[in-house]
């Protein structure tokens, strides 16, 4: 046995084996980053969800249909009756009347048993990948319901804050007026804000509980149940190399190797169609046995065998075809593939862009725009206690605090986002 041949035995013995442990049922784990908080969530919506309870059975079906792939046809047992007489339908008439049982076996040609368990193999192993896509577009669905959770609660703290400073200013500001040292139109500004803020708060709360019923769908629970947001996320520290991305991504992205296990299988199909050039065989054994004649001679039974095989008449119709077909079903499925990988190295790039500017705008405001925002505040109210600048001044300058700070949170949400979408895309954790 040369190292090719030795190579083949083991592909064909092994890959089964492969595809079998990658179907044994397993604890569903995310597969993306996620904090304590969040890493339960992933894992009841992976092993609640129905599409990927339905897709793991069609992986297990699959497998089931490898070995039938290459098996053997049924052999055909049949019993007949040869050469009776019509004229009298006697069996001890005639010599050669005979009574028979055959067994027939159909082969077929050499290799192309392995082949069709091969083709088999790579149909399980395109369904693998598809349930490995669907899982990770569901993990990072859950991912992205809850960073929009967490930046809705820290919405809703700020607005709490809003609304308390307010409440002091407005507090401020009849005081004043009541002394004689402040306008009633400040009062009303304050009056007008605070609403503005109270709108917010009715807004936020109705985004929360329908991020809440998001998040409940996905996990497929049968009840609404309350999720609160309870992680603190740390500052973003992420960096890529867009060649490393590309590279992870050509080895892991599901939808990747669901392209590639559609070149091995139509490569496959080819050495069949090939092996389609030659005939099949198919071979009986009879046994017919003959009565004694009226004489009460005993005649010999009879013991016949055949080898019949098929005959490619209709080769320029049939195997020309079907091998010309296959032809094309590897050039479409190596043109998806090229596609695909294009596509997926732009997105990549674009995703890193999307991070680095994300987490480049979250240091600008929490280490420059919000300690100024915060001295301008300081500054306003202080000058705003003598006389110094007008109520207008004064409030922005508050509210425009809490606004930075709430924005650097939006930057720091939509960082984690991207990253589990980047994730997804490439089809593994990062590290």
């Amino acid at each position: 046995m040369n190292v090719y041949h030795l190579y083949q035995f083991a592909r064909r013995a092994l890959l089964p084996m492969i595809i079998i442990w990658l179907a044994l049922p397993v604890y569903a784990k995310s597969p993306i980053t996620a904090s304590e908080s969040l890493t339960p969530l992933i894992e009841e919506g992976l092993a609640n969800n129905q599409s990927l309870k339905s897709l793991q059975y069609q992986v297990n079906a699959l497998i089931e249909q490898i070995p039938a792939a290459g098996a053997l046809p049924d052999p055909r047992l049949g019993i007949g009756m040869l050469n009776l007489p019509t004229d009298t339908f006697d069996l001890d008439q005639e010599p050669m009347t005979q009574k028979q049982i055959f067994i027939a076996q159909k082969i077929p040609w050499a290799g192309k048993r392995a082949l069709r368990s091969e083709e088999a193999q790579w149909s399980a192993r395109q369904k693998e990948a598809m349930l490995d896509a669907r899982r990770l577009d569901l993990s990072k669905e859950i991912a992205a319901a809850w960073y929009d959770l967490g930046f809705i609660a820290k919405s809703r703290q700020i607005n709490d804050r809003m609304i308390e400073l307010l409440d002091r200013i407005y507090n401020a500001a009849e005081n004043r007026y009541v002394s004689g040292k402040g306008l009633q139109q400040n009062i009303f500004q304050a009056q007008v804000e605070l609403s503005k803020l109270y709108n917010e708060q009715i807004s936020l709360k109705a985004r929360n509980r329908t991020l809440e019923d998001r998040i409940n769908a996905l996990l497929n629970r049968k009840r609404f149940q309350p999720v609160v947001y309870s992680d603190t996320l740390p500052a973003p520290d992420m960096k890529f190399s867009p060649t490393d991305l590309e590279s992870m991504a050509m080895r892991h992205n599901p939808e990747l190797n669901i392209r590639k296990h559609e070149i091995s299988q139509s490569k496959t199909r080819i050495h069949l169609a090939e092996k389609d050039f030659w005939p099949d065989v198919d071979i009986m054994a009879a046994y017919g046995q003959r009565d004694e004649n009226r004489a009460g001679q005993d005649w010999a039974d009879f013991f016949s065998t055949t080898v019949s095989i098929s005959l490619p008449v209709w080769q320029n119709r049939k195997q020309d075809r079907q091998l010309a077909a296959a032809a094309a079903m590897r050039q479409a499925a190596e043109q998806s593939y090229g596609n695909l990988a294009e596509s997926i190295a732009h997105q990549l790039d674009s995703l890193a862009t999307e991070i680095e500017s994300l987490q480049d705008n979250y240091f600008l405001y929490r280490q420059t725009l919000l300690p100024q925002a915060e001295n301008w505040s300081r500054s306003a109210m202080d000058a705003y206690e003598v006389g110094e600048v007008e109520f207008d001044t004064m409030i922005n300058a508050r509210m425009r605090l809490l606004m930075f700070e709430l924005q650097a949170e939006k930057y720091l949400f939509d960082t984690y986002k991207k990253r589990a979408e980047l994730e997804a895309l490439i089809g593994r954790k990062l590290p």
